[in-house]
């Protein structure tokens, strides 16, 4: 049976440009309030305490971005969901700048009336496209920024051109010396989409490491990858014993492994980049 609440029609929803419903309806796990598009649970948002990171992938890049140095960050996000990271970030360091560039005019409405920010945050959202958004951004932010954060989804998938060498240049143009981009990539079994994905940024950015579930990074069941990259070295001595802690033991895989992730994987290009896998409709049933 899909996932069915019994006051569905009556949460919060708003239509999208593409047809869909995004609505906001309480976590079914705790805490908060989750985001579902079109049936797809986007994001999770706990308003008494935006630390609490609900999302496997999610808690994962939380966990990346607490080693990045002390202090106030200047972040930009590509998709805007539910406003997760940007709220974390704002709890955790305090005077942060934060960019977010959505698609949605009607999603940025439904999230600000239904999961306000907190008042005073630093957090500008951008209506568009979130490639033509990185060129819209000031310019003075160009080598700047210390987190870019990529996790754009069409209903369950990433698009194309949001997957490509061009959009990763674009992006790693705006990142400080120590700028680390995180993305968020979903796949299946074999990998073929994320061993692409990590040889195209590896083409971009040349310290790359892949955090996920272990099943996942073995590629025998859908799930998220979350591919932290750098010019320069990333932290990474402290995230085996962090990621086999959680609920479901998860690693990372860095060095050697990268290579042999991305063995005979050719970078996608504009030319001929591919959206990325649609999940099964039964992935999110409860």
């Amino acid at each position: 049976m899909g996932r069915q609440r019994r006051d569905e029609r009556d949460e919060p929803q708003a239509r999208l440009s593409d047809g869909s419903i995004a609505r906001i309806a309480p976590s079914e796990f705790g805490s908060g309030w989750e985001l579902i598009v079109d049936g797809t649970p986007q994001s999770h948002v706990d308003l008494d305490d935006p630390t609490h990171l609900h999302f496997e992938y999610v808690a994962r890049m939380g966990a990346v971005i607490d080693q990045l140095p002390p202090g106030p960050l200047t972040a930009v996000h590509l998709g805007g969901g539910g406003l997760t990271i940007p709220r974390y970030i704002d709890a955790t360091r305090p005077g942060s700048r934060q960019q977010v560039v959505e698609l949605e005019q009607a999603l940025v409405d439904l999230v600000r009336a239904q999961l306000p920010l907190p008042r005073g945050a630093a957090i500008r959202i951008r209506i568009g496209d979130a490639r033509e958004g990185l060129g819209r951004l000031p310019s003075a932010m160009t080598g700047q920024v210390d987190l870019l954060v990529s996790d754009v989804y069409s209903g369950a998938q990433t698009p194309a051109h949001l997957t490509t060498v061009e959009f990763y240049r674009a992006a790693a143009a705006l990142l400080a010396p120590h700028g680390v981009l995180l993305v968020n990539v979903a796949d299946g079994a074999g990998l073929a989409f994320a061993r692409r994905q990590v040889a195209t940024i590896r083409d971009v950015l040349p310290h790359v490491v892949v955090l996920a579930e272990v099943q996942v990074l073995k590629g025998r069941r859908f799930g998220n990858l979350v591919v932290a990259a750098s010019a320069a070295p990333l932290p990474t001595e402290w995230l085996p014993r962090l990621m086999a802690a959680g609920p479901h033991p998860a690693k990372v895989a860095e060095g050697r492994e990268i290579d042999e992730f991305v063995r005979g994987a050719i970078p996608a290009t504009d030319a001929d980049a591919t959206a990325s896998p649609k999940p099964s409709a039964s992935l999110f049933e409860r």
